[in-house]
């Protein structure tokens, strides 16, 4: 997203459109920009039940994921383009995350890109397929061989 300024209430739109398309995330880690520490996302984050986790000032490698991507960015893109307006800026960025997202494999996603990693990911079809056979959790260990009781595995009464 591009723009001279970022206020909390189009962040917040644009969790709610992210949502609606991947599903809510249990949790959201960001530094604490003013965009990011904003009545309006304050109060998305408590209607949506998401935990906001704030990085400690300072801190930038508390957020090491999205650090390497900022780097990224500025190295490929905001270092070596002269915008001439904020259209060009959001044409440029468009173009820029069209090719990070669907044209370019990341190691970290099996060689995927972006695009086709998130389409392997189905939320609301995982909970689905997770509840499918009964409300119990998945067993933590696998169960016990069947077999012909032996001497060695029978318990005696004494």
């Amino acid at each position: 997203m591009a723009d001279t300024s970022l206020s909390g209430a189009p962040v917040a739109r644009e969790l709610d459109r992210l949502t609606i398309e991947r599903g809510k995330p249990k949790m959201v880690v960001s530094d604490n920009g003013r965009e990011l520490t904003s009545n309006a996302l304050l109060t998305w984050a408590d209607h949506a039940r998401v935990d906001w986790h704030y990085i400690a000032p300072g801190k930038p490698m508390q957020n090491a994921f999205i650090e390497s991507f900022n780097g990224r960015l500025r190295d490929e893109l905001l270092n070596e383009t002269l915008f001439t307006s904020l259209a060009h800026a959001r044409v440029a960025l468009g173009c820029w995350r069209a090719d990070y997202n669907d044209a370019r494999p990341h190691s970290q996603l099996g060689w995927r890109t972006p695009s086709e990693f998130a389409f392997t990911f189905h939320p609301r079809r995982d909970l689905a397929l997770r509840y499918a056979k009964g409300s119990a959790p998945a067993p933590v260990a696998p169960t016990a061989q069947q077999g012909i009781p032996t001497a060695r595995s029978e318990l005696t009464a004494g």
